[in-house]
């Protein structure tokens, strides 16, 4: 009794198996030959690039001169009310991990 049971227990979990494995999907293993591989992406030269201080679209002799002016000024500094605000808003934020309990 047993074995007749594993033996159908068996056949059907081989159909159940067959039939939901694959159902007639055909199986990509390759991307597809649109999809430009990383290694040719990675070489590939840019010849624009975007500002990092706004977003616009620069040339590459833009992005250099643009580069050097960063490196030589130093960025802006916040008012100091701004400052005070951050500083505060970094303090509370330390206050409430130490002490959820409190209602700031």
């Amino acid at each position: 009794m047993k074995r007749i049971l594993l033996l159908i227990l068996g056949v059907t979990t081989s159909i159940l198996v067959a039939l939901s494995g694959h159902s007639g999907k055909a199986v990509m293993a390759l991307p597809p030959q649109a999809d430009i591989p990383e290694e040719i992406l990675r070489t590939e030269i840019i010849l624009a690039a975007r500002s990092p201080i706004d977003g616009r679209i620069l040339t590459p002799a833009e992005y250099a001169e643009l580069q050097a002016q960063i490196q030589i000024s130093p960025p802006p500094r916040l008012a100091s009310g701004i400052r005070d605000k951050v500083f505060l808003l970094q303090l509370r934020k330390t206050l409430l991990q130490l002490f959820p309990f409190l209602s700031i």
